[in-house]
């Protein structure tokens, strides 16, 4: 378990740098959009990945560049939908990390102890 404990993420800081910074950049370069319109996009963004990874899955042949650009165009509309909607991600990332640290902890024990 100290291993787990040693590799869990010490910073989020990052996240809130470039969620500022996306923020920015999306109010000076376009009109305002609000979160609904966010959200789809990155449904859509995230359905656009899903079906590369279904043609790579299927062995048909896809760029490797494909994967890298859908990523993006997915962490980008996530980063405008929590800027659009109030979220402060890194908070959201920490919060949630920390409750799925505790129960895989929860989980090891239990199963340690069987």
């Amino acid at each position: 378990m100290d291993l787990i404990k040693k590799r869990f993420p010490k910073s989020y800081n990052a996240i809130s740098q470039l969620q500022n910074e996306f923020d920015a950049y999306q109010q000076a370069a376009f009109p305002e959009r609000g979160a609904s319109f966010f959200a789809l996009e990155l449904n859509g963004e995230a359905g656009e990945l899903a079906n590369v990874e279904k043609k790579a899955w299927k062995g048909l042949a896809v760029e490797p560049n494909r994967f890298e650009d859908e990523a993006a165009d997915v962490l980008i509309a996530l980063l405008n939908y929590c800027n659009a909607r109030g979220v402060d991600l890194a908070s959201a990332v920490e919060a949630k990390m920390e409750k799925i640290h505790t129960k895989r902890i929860q989980e090891i024990q239990q199963e340690n102890s069987q």
